[in-house]
């Protein structure tokens, strides 16, 4: 059978699921005077306001619904005449934003708030499909790193809804049956310990177990993510472009970049199907034994937990510069509503919205929701499937608070310590190329990391133009 349907029958229900592509708030005012031109409420026109979004990875009447669902009780409440309506976009991430901008370029969609991924932010500001929102939507709460995300050209195009980062996760039964005594990795762990424990099981391989670690570097984003890691690492302040998206990386860097690549992916530790695996496929192989780590994002929490109770599971800080992920919402330039759904987003990103999104398996974008026991979740939760003994299927560990029991410790710094993909309008056309040119380190006969990194700049230099 092959390997992916295999991973596939060994997966449980819960964990399935989850496989993609990755409370109540403040009820504040529209007008601000410190930032961007967002229309006043007098302007808008009564009516629904459409939320465009890609799948909630937290499922059927997901916490994103959950949260448009009570501000809707709001406004029926308060006799308003607004009601918001979540639609959520088929596809990947690249059909979605290919579907987004084409729709709101050619007027064809009526979307008042698009929910973005973070990359795609200063794309959609630079063509003006998006317009500049209140600076009192993006207050100090905000983690500084995802608060970054949502600026551009001087101005507030949009506000962090949920946030990402990569994680760690690991096999604590696998370490066991090799024999470590110290399986507890949560306060981090490098790439030199890391080889070490991977060096310990391949010479005690645990039943199933292939090679140590396992990623995603299909053809894809997924690619791009864990090479800007790499380069991160090696070399540290390294963007690979300027505040103003030009690109400004030399050889030397690019060429320590890929060094770092072709280190973290060497075929003693890496499990060799992560070379053709996106997130679902490397999900799949971790959880079917194949493996011991995994690079993977805090989606994959919850399900993982459920897959592997007890102490089986572990998840720490990725070694190393981890990258930023996660969507930003933002008012479309030709809504009708705009007022009115900036009122919306002030909602679902208020510090109560962010705890119920921290509470359901996503990455708050708000310090308070990890760490603040007075901010909590009043939306009611979706009520878990049974497990056939009966017991609740959530099984995700939890602190005293009720939070991810990872949340404050391990989710928190490392969303404060991410690194950010290049921020261009360009930002299509620079990880097409970048996949593509590093795509040579996972042939047979790849070049050196030099020339490598003279084609890589050669390319970039002419995707990204002065």
């Amino acid at each position: 059978m092959p390997r992916r349907l295999v991973a596939r029958w060994v997966l449980p229900v819960a964990l399935a699921l989850l496989l993609p592509t990755a409370c109540t708030g403040s009820d504040g005012g529209d007008g601000d005077a410190g930032g961007g031109s967002a229309a006043t409420p007098s302007a808008d026109v009564p009516g629904d306001i459409v939320v465009a979004s890609g799948r909630d990875v937290t499922g059927k009447n997901g916490v994103r619904q959950r949260l448009i669902d009570a501000w809707n009780a709001r406004q029926e409440k308060a006799g308003s005449g607004y009601r918001a309506r979540l639609v959520e976009l088929p596809g990947n991430a690249d059909e979605q934003r290919s579907q987004l901008l084409g729709a709101l370029q050619s007027g064809s969609a009526a979307y008042d708030v698009v929910n973005l991924d973070v990359t795609w932010v200063p794309e959609f500001a630079a063509a003006r499909v998006i317009g500049p929102l209140p600076a009192s939507l993006l207050d100090a709460d905000v983690i500084a790193p995802v608060a970054r995300t949502a600026r551009w050209d001087g101005e507030v195009y949009a506000v962090p809804f949920n946030s990402d980062v990569g994680l760690l996760y690991y096999r604590r039964d696998h370490l066991r049956q090799a024999g470590v005594q110290d399986t507890d990795l949560g306060g981090g762990v490098d790439w030199k310990r890391l080889r070490k424990l991977i060096e310990t099981l391949n010479d005690h391989k645990p039943a199933g177990y292939e090679k140590g670690w396992t990623t995603q570097l299909a053809a894809y984003e997924g690619r791009t993510v864990n090479a800007v890691e790499a380069f991160a690492s090696a070399v540290p302040g390294t963007t690979l472009t300027d505040e103003d998206g030009h690109y400004d990386a030399t050889v030397e860097e690019l060429t320590q970049g890929i060094a770092e690549l072709r280190d973290r992916t060497e075929a003693s530790y890496l499990l060799p199907d992560a070379a053709d695996s996106d997130e679902a496929a490397s999900l799949g192989d971790f959880a079917a034994g194949r493996t011991t780590f995994l690079r993977q994002w805090p989606y994959a929490y919850p399900a993982l937990s459920q897959s592997f109770p007890g102490d089986r599971l572990g998840v720490t800080a990725l070694p190393g510069r981890a990258v930023l992920g996660g969507q930003n919402l933002a008012v479309t330039s030709a809504s009708q509503r705009s007022g009115k759904a900036a009122d919306l987003i002030r909602f679902l990103t208020g510090e109560e919205s962010e705890r119920c999104l921290l509470d359901a398996g996503f990455a708050a974008t708000r310090t308070s929701a990890y760490v603040d026991d007075g901010v909590t979740c009043e939306v009611p939760a979706a009520v878990p499937s049974a497990a056939p003994t009966g017991e609740s299927a959530d099984a995700m560990p939890r602190d005293a608070a009720g939070r991810p029991a990872y949340a404050r410790h391990t989710l928190l710094p490392a969303l404060q310590q991410a690194v950010h993909r290049p921020r261009t309008p360009l930002y299509g056309a620079f990880t097409q190329t970048f996949t593509a040119q590093l795509g040579a380190l996972f042939t047979e006969d790849p070049p050196s990391d030099a020339e490598l990194a003279a084609r890589l700049d050669e390319a970039l230099r002419e995707a990204l133009p002065d």
